[in-house]
């Protein structure tokens, strides 16, 4: 399995976004990617209400559970590794949701602007 490099959006290690429920293109808990990421899922996002209305909205439904794919469908407050092009489409919106910059790959950068990234980020603890 070809992968990039697993540095975040602060050239640091990736930090895992999430294992409840498992993320990530490679459902490994991290917003790794490759050249078979098509869609980027680079970005670590807290799942808000108003973002996934606006997910549904514009036609990628993740709050139903979908068992065949082995999906539990995602509520408020859960952590998924977003497409970068619907994380900024979202922001654009005004409904992006909080990132955690540790756990977003640094290949988001290429469709994100860092300072999209930066408005949206959790605050540090």
């Amino acid at each position: 399995m070809d992968r990039d490099v697993s540095v975040n959006v602060r050239g640091g290690a990736l930090a895992p976004c999430s294992t409840e429920p498992l993320t990530g293109f490679y459902r490994n808990g991290c917003c790794d990617t490759g050249p078979a990421d098509r869609g980027s899922h680079t970005v670590c996002a807290v799942m808000t209400a108003e973002f996934l209305a606006f997910s549904k909205y514009v036609g990628n439904d993740l709050s139903t559970p979908r068992p065949e794919f082995r999906f539990p469908g995602l509520k408020p407050g859960d952590r998924w590794c977003l497409c970068a092009a619907r994380f900024l489409q979202a922001a654009q919106e005004g409904c992006g949701p909080r990132v955690d910059l540790d756990a977003t790959h640094r290949r988001a950068l290429d469709v994100v602007p860092l300072e999209i990234l930066e408005a949206h980020a959790l605050a540090r603890e």
